[in-house]
């Protein structure tokens, strides 16, 4: 069966010399923690959090239950300034982590316990997260015996960092490398995958530092099935702490390795990125569920199967790529998928694509 390639990027890429297939609707992002439900379409949650060492970092919402409440001094109009809000911290007042925590396991920015298990984040820091346990697309890829992998780049050097104590290699200065970004790891967030499990060892792999590691696996031809791939932080476009052009040479030089790979013949590459452009977008996003879909962000299709000088309106979201991984290999639906597309249809939409309409197995 033939290996999906998914690279999780964070900006606008332009790395266009392979064919592509560009969606024109293009993908809907949510929120900070959305890289989890990259993987569950699911929400990750603290559970009793109110009764946690995070109970002071619980968000004051308006009784709407979604609206956060305004401070006392907030602007009184945006032509002043920017509003102010009494508590817009990472977890709703029901327990949902919707701004960045941190993974309950290293490589993590929260140090390990003190005197206890080096291989844990301390669960006493408020942003750490307990270890999730809903189910992923790789408890369904498992199931069904489809082999699968999360390379993520310079994941050895921050766990050795973390070991040896070494600074600035996890969350390092703006523009340094590797700068390591825990919290774009969704997998090590949960219980499943935790570290000494045949599951992690198997499945949670290092990418090597500049993606040198999973770039050895494409010219191998050693790709699983289903491939995702995170580069390292100063090349993921990240606003603010990296820059474009390093990592637009990059993904054009990881395509350009699968594209000369043995295996690309049978491959469908997606690229797409968790946010893009700013807040604003002047189409409103389309109504959802509670958490999204939010504004669009661009995303790529590379394959010799993608539609030729076609461009493609159909709606998708970043779990489309699960909706695509889930047809292509019968599994069963996470229940995040049906939500979401339940939630669209109620509101008078339609449901996410899953990717199909932009590939045309016929070419050759």
């Amino acid at each position: 069966m033939p290996p999906i390639s998914q690279s999780s990027r964070n900006r606008d890429s332009r790395a266009g010399r392979a064919r592509h297939h560009r969606c024109a609707q293009a993908a809907h992002a949510v929120f900070s923690m959305l890289r989890v439900r990259l993987v569950c379409a699911c929400t990750p949650i603290y559970p009793n959090a109110n009764t946690s060492p995070a109970a002071n970092n619980i968000s004051q919402v308006n009784a709407d239950g979604v609206t956060l409440t305004l401070a006392s001094d907030s602007p009184t109009s945006a032509l002043i300034g920017p509003p102010k809000f009494a508590k817009d911290l990472a977890l709703t007042p029901d327990f949902f982590a919707v701004n960045t925590m941190q993974p309950a396991y290293q490589p993590s920015t929260n140090a390990p316990p003190a005197g206890g298990d080096q291989n844990l984040s301390d669960p006493s820091v408020n942003s750490t997260l307990p270890p999730q346990t809903q189910q992923h697309i790789g408890d369904l890829l498992n199931t069904a015996n489809v082999t699968w992998a999360w390379y993520s780049g310079a994941w050895g050097a921050a766990l050795t960092a973390r070991q040896t104590g070494t600074s600035g290699v996890i969350a390092g200065p703006n523009l340094s490398s590797p700068n390591f970004q825990t919290h774009h790891q969704p997998l090590n967030y949960f219980a499943d995958l935790a570290p000494g499990t045949p599951n992690r060892a198997q499945h949670l792999l290092d990418g090597g530092l500049n993606g040198s590691e999973f770039i050895k696996a494409i010219d191998a031809g050693t790709l699983p099935q289903v491939a995702f791939y995170k580069p390292q932080g100063n090349l993921n476009e990240h606003p603010g702490y990296t820059d474009v052009k390093q990592g637009d040479q990059h993904i054009a030089d990881v395509i350009a390795h699968l594209q000369a790979s043995p295996q690309w013949k049978n491959m469908v590459v997606v690229v797409t990125y968790d946010e893009n452009g700013g807040f604003w977008d002047h189409v409103a996003p389309p109504k959802g569920d509670r958490w999204g879909p939010g504004s669009r962000i661009p995303a790529l299709i590379v394959s010799p199967f993608a539609k030729k000088g076609f461009v493609d309106h159909t709606q998708y979201d970043t779990t489309s790529i699960l909706r695509f991984i889930t047809r292509r290999f019968s599994l069963p639906k996470l229940p995040g998928l049906t939500n979401r597309d339940n939630a669209l249809v109620a509101a008078g939409g339609q449901a996410m694509g899953d990717l199909t309409n932009a590939l045309d197995y016929t070419q050759k």
